[in-house]
């Protein structure tokens, strides 16, 4: 089972060698959205690349997960997660699936650390203490030896 720490701060300055980025199911062109949250966030200090390697993959399933280079940020990649539907709300399963498929992810490229944002807060309509609570209960559950940290957002 894996251990979950959270923490408060910023997603982005965490010593992990992969981030989980909440993005949407990609049926919108990237280069048409205006990324918000940890989205804009990255966009910012990553540039476009992720974007562009995250469009070639099509429509994500809801609570999918895909990996991509982090452009100009030190981690070894971006894993994006399909948090929010199509109307940009989360559910609980969206919120569960994506934390799954995420950690399946990082276990099949052997990361040995990851950091998540609060998948279906914010955008997502999600309540934050709601989000923390079901990600924390479902990460864990999950098989995984390395370190998985929880990040609520704060400047």
């Amino acid at each position: 089972m894996a251990t979950v720490e959270v923490t408060t701060g910023d997603l982005l300055d965490q010593d992990v060698e992969v981030i989980v980025n909440a993005w949407n199911r990609n049926i919108i062109p990237w280069w048409l959205l205006l990324p918000q949250g940890v989205s804009g966030a990255i966009k910012k200090r990553a540039g476009y690349q992720p974007f562009r390697e995250v469009a070639k993959f099509g429509p994500i399933p809801l609570g999918g997960a895909v990996l991509t280079s982090a452009g100009r940020l030190p981690f070894k990649g971006i894993i994006h997660v399909a948090g929010i539907s199509m109307w940009w709300r989360s559910s609980e399963y969206s919120i569960r699936e994506s934390c799954r498929s995420a950690m399946r992810t990082a276990k099949e490229h052997g990361f040995k650390s990851i950091a998540f944002p609060l998948i279906g807060a914010g955008t997502g309509g999600g309540s934050v203490d709601q989000v923390e609570k079901l990600m924390t209960d479902q990460l864990g559950v999950e098989e995984y030896d390395g370190r998985v940290v929880i990040v609520r957002y704060k400047k």
